[in-house]
């Protein structure tokens, strides 16, 4: 029995081929409009009394969502990026070009040119006097349109998901003008936007581990840049007193609710201020971008309403983890004392990681889901902060602050170490702690950068700022991958079984019995991709591959 999809895009098929041997165009170059729908709307709106007595005549395109089809007469709703409106078509209009409707299907692409009326039973529509098919769709939409359900076949065809859902389309739009206004923000107080390498000889700037790839002319290894930071401060060092960066960032590391391995990140320098200065600008800023965005300052997320006013709380690192775990940092100054406190509060800990690792643990496990309004965690242990400046009163924490909204960290700001001697020793020890944890992830020496930083940089404010994050908070949603256009998802199914059918054909020379390439294939699969097909699947795909 053939499968039903495959039977509805060979009916498309058919219906191509009839349009062709019309003499129509199915992908014509161009297609010229004079409004908008949302804007036809408005002015069939604005005419609903009569008072302007001439036709309203426009030209519209975009999808068909619907079609009825009634002899002499029939009925379609069309729908651009901005809005939805009935087409009514008739025969006696038409003429020959009515025949088309019959070729016609859901998702099709379709211009109209006609009269804005409203029909006897008050629906804004266009009556047409032309139909010109513009894209022909070869696959027939999921579910008649109604929305795709399956939320990893969503995330893995998004432009299904946004053609198909209305709050989806909106979502990533409310993300184009959040990012907008923080650019508008920073440009308004002089900062000057940048563009750094993304492809970097040294994956410095954050404690993380990167992607790693060949540059093949230069027979030179290079990183996917895992921050904008010591580029963005050369920059500073180079007399542009007030920088940022938005783009992306590769992190080779795990994905969870709030984690995807490339993500947008603000970052953005002020020379001649220090943390307290980036305090009030980032609180301004997003303070400024919610309201632009959502019309006020308070924003319902996860069942709470967050006030994003200004000014937000301030609570010192070492207070926040003895109120909400009842642990005091300056009594454990070791890695195995303090993993013995942890147990003790129920943290689960393994003996070998740093103190700096184990601290972050506390702050991810007890204290972060407290931090349900904005909240800025300052004063961290200098061993978390390797870029950061000493603060004067206790050399052990420096003048680091964290942003918190909605139980997750969005933000994360230092007043900038700019002694060139002391950046190079904590660059070192850096390293020393890398030796020592071999599984951690830990900042990396960059020796351009410390050159850099010998011709002196001034007291500068620095701050890297999560758009991802920030998005999740201002539309509600609570998986970072309904932020994130294309997220990165595990191989499908098919794609594991087109991956195996590679191997095969790259593979099939070897001399080999049927189980013996069997097995060498199934050999040459990750764990993981084992875990997901079965010897017995990888046999039938071989015996297939040899009928071939």
């Amino acid at each position: 029995m053939p499968d039903r999809g495959e039977e509805l895009i060979t009916n498309r098929l058919e219906k191509l081929s009839r349009i062709k041997d019309m003499g129509i165009d199915p992908y014509p170059i161009s297609f010229g409009i004079t409004n908008t729908i949302s804007q036809a709307l408005n002015l069939l709106d604005k005419n609903k009394d009569g008072i302007d007595k001439d036709p309203i005549k426009v030209v519209l395109a975009g999808r068909l969502i619907r079609l009825r089809v009634m002899g002499k007469a029939s009925f379609l709703d069309l729908r651009d990026g901005t809005g939805v409106i009935q087409g009514y078509l008739r025969k006696d209009l038409l003429h020959e070009n009515y025949d088309l409707l019959k070729e016609l299907d859901l998702w099709d692409h379709v211009g109209i040119s006609g009269e804005l009326i409203f029909t006897q039973t008050g629906e804004p529509s266009i009556k047409a006097e032309n139909l010109t098919l513009l894209s022909k769709s070869l696959r027939p939409p999921p579910d008649k349109w109604h929305g795709l359900k399956d939320v990893e076949l969503r995330y893995r065809q998004r432009e299904i998901d946004l053609s198909s859902n209305d709050d989806v389309r909106a979502r990533f739009i409310k993300r184009s003008r959040i990012v907008s206004a923080i650019r508008s923000f920073l440009d308004s107080r002089n900062f000057v936007e940048v563009e750094t390498p993304v492809l970097v000889p040294v994956a410095a700037g954050a404690m993380a581990k990167p992607f790693i790839t060949n540059h093949n002319a230069l027979n030179r290894t290079l990183y996917m840049r895992i921050a904008t930071e010591l580029y963005l401060k050369r920059c500073i060092i180079g007399g542009l007193d007030r920088v940022y960066e938005i783009g992306r960032v590769f992190r080779n590391e795990g994905i969870d609710l709030s984690h995807n391995p490339e993500y947008t990140l603000l970052e953005s320098y002020q020379a001649y201020t220090d943390l307290q200065g980036v305090m009030e600008m980032v609180e301004s800023m997003i303070s400024i971008v919610v309201d632009s965005v959502n019309g006020n300052t308070n924003v319902d997320w996860n069942d709470h309403v967050i006030d994003f006013s200004t000014p937000w709380a301030k609570i010192r690192l070492q207070d926040a983890i003895r109120e909400f775990s009842g642990i005091d940092l300056d009594e454990f100054p070791d890695p195995s004392s303090l993993a013995g406190r942890m147990r003790e509060a129920g943290i689960a800990v393994t003996q070998e990681v740093s103190w700096g690792r184990l601290v972050d643990k506390i702050i991810s496990d007890k204290v972060e889901p407290h931090l349900i309004q904005p909240t800025f965690l300052i004063d961290y242990p200098a061993e978390m902060s390797p870029l950061a400046k000493r603060k004067t009163s206790d050399g052990n924490y420096v003048d680091r602050f964290e942003a918190f909204i909605g139980g997750m960290e969005i933000g994360n700001a230092y007043s900038e170490l700019n002694d060139p001697i002391d950046q190079r020793i904590r660059f070192q020890s850096q390293e020393e702690l890398r030796d020592q944890h071999a599984d951690e992830d830990f900042d990396r020496i960059d020796d351009a950068f410390l050159d850099a930083l010998e011709y002196g940089m001034p007291p500068t404010g620095g701050l890297g700022l999560g758009i991802d994050r920030l998005v999740m908070l201002l539309t509600d949603q609570k998986n970072i991958r309904e932020v994130v256009l294309f997220p990165h998802l595990s191989l499908s199914q098919e794609e594991i079984f087109r991956f195996v059918d590679d191997l095969i054909t790259d593979n099939r020379q070897l001399p080999m019995s049927t189980d013996e390439f069997t097995e060498y294939i199934y050999k040459a699969l990750t764990e993981d991709l084992r875990s997901r097909i079965t010897k017995d699947e990888i046999q039938n795909r071989v015996e297939q591959a040899n009928v071939n």
